[in-house]
């Protein structure tokens, strides 16, 4: 089969993995500095912050991927419901969808006469007909369900890689900067994150690090305060 020209000029935009390795990935990042700010801003021991930040870790991970994973086969399960009830109503009233689907091709533009052709066309494999009245009426695809698992595993990767990054100075380090050093790799982590995003979605790099560094870094700064003045009150 001859190859076209435009065959990889498009990316995938239906990768549940990815989607869930993204938000993930930002998630863990973002609520591990903002725990481990506020229990800087606290004052609370490196030891407490390690134990903490580590527990975040896991408890993040392990939700993240169990609600992801509710979440995809949730949406599966309404689908198939809906595939289901399409697959009834094709074999219980052929001529009826034949109808609706010749109404779908006038409506994007065809002549009544080439809609009707073109839907009798369809129907005469009921496989073929499933497809085409999911995609056109349900907008989804029988072949293409998003997989339950791999999105639940790719949460669960990425929430843990994001979260780790600012955790990692503080199993090297206990110094009095050792927050700096948290908080830096936090700030790489959001902008490495913004970059891949970038790229992926053809947009401007500049912006997509200054989003993810600017919100990034405006969450911390808030809740290292309110550390601060936890701790402030917890000593009075």
């Amino acid at each position: 089969m001859a190859t076209h020209r435009y065959d990889d000029h498009h990316r995938d935009v239906h990768g549940s993995g990815v989607r869930a390795a993204v938000f993930g990935a930002s998630d863990g990042l973002v609520s591990n500095v903002l725990l481990i700010v506020g229990l800087a801003g606290a004052d609370a021991s490196a030891g407490m912050v390690r134990t903490a930040g580590v527990a975040g870790l896991l408890a993040g991970a392990i939700s993240m991927a169990a609600g992801e994973y509710v979440s995809v086969r949730a949406q599966n399960d309404l689908v198939t419901g809906e595939l289901e009830k399409e697959r009834q109503a094709l074999a219980d009233d052929p001529e009826e969808e034949t109808e609706e689907l010749a109404e779908v091709y006038v409506e994007r533009g065809m002549s009544p006469e080439q809609a009707r052709e073109m839907a009798q066309l369809v129907m005469q494999n009921p496989d073929v007909a499933l497809e085409v009245h999911a995609r056109e009426e349900l907008g989804v695809s029988p072949n293409d369900l998003a997989s339950p698992g791999i999105a639940a595993v790719w949460s669960f990767v990425a929430f843990a890689i994001g979260a780790l990054v600012p955790l990692v100075p503080w199993f090297c380090s206990s110094a009095g900067g050792v927050i700096w050093m948290s908080v830096a790799a936090g700030v790489t982590g959001a902008a490495t994150i913004g970059a891949t995003l970038a790229v992926a979605t053809g947009r401007s790099i500049f912006r997509g690090v200054l989003r993810h560094v600017g919100i990034a870094s405006t969450a911390a700064m808030t809740i290292h305060f309110v550390g601060v003045w936890l701790g402030s009150m917890v000593q009075l």
